[in-house]
């Protein structure tokens, strides 16, 4: 099997979570095989050959899963993108918009650094 096969392979599909009509695509089990988690970063890696960045940004909560993994491979920071309200520190905020209103996400205010 290729990666995409794995990948999707390992997914579950939870139907009617979290209401009625929603079809969750469920992506923990990727997380309980460590070869696969592998096989991902190492994928990600190869795409981003030669492009400089100076820090991996991870958006609640998924993004902290795979941002991570990501980071560490490449030896970059790794920052943390939250719901509202839930750093402790002094924020930056993006509000955006959902099928049925709008929400807003949140990093501390010092999290990027130039240069960095």
């Amino acid at each position: 099997m290729n990666l995409e096969e794995k990948v999707k392979a390992a997914i579950r599909t939870i139907p009617d979570f979290p209401k009625p009509g929603v079809m969750f695509k469920d992506i923990t089990p990727i997380f309980y095989d460590q070869q696969l988690c592998n096989e991902i970063t190492d994928s990600f890696v190869r795409k981003l050959k030669g492009v400089k960045f100076d820090a991996v940004v991870g958006i609640e909560s998924r993004g902290f899963l795979f941002g991570f993994m990501l980071a560490n491979k490449l030896n970059v920071p790794f920052v943390l993108v939250r719901k509202a309200g839930q750093l402790p520190y002094i924020t930056v905020s993006q509000e955006y918009f959902l099928e049925y209103g709008t929400s807003k996400i949140e990093m501390h205010s010092d999290a990027l650094k130039e240069g960095w």
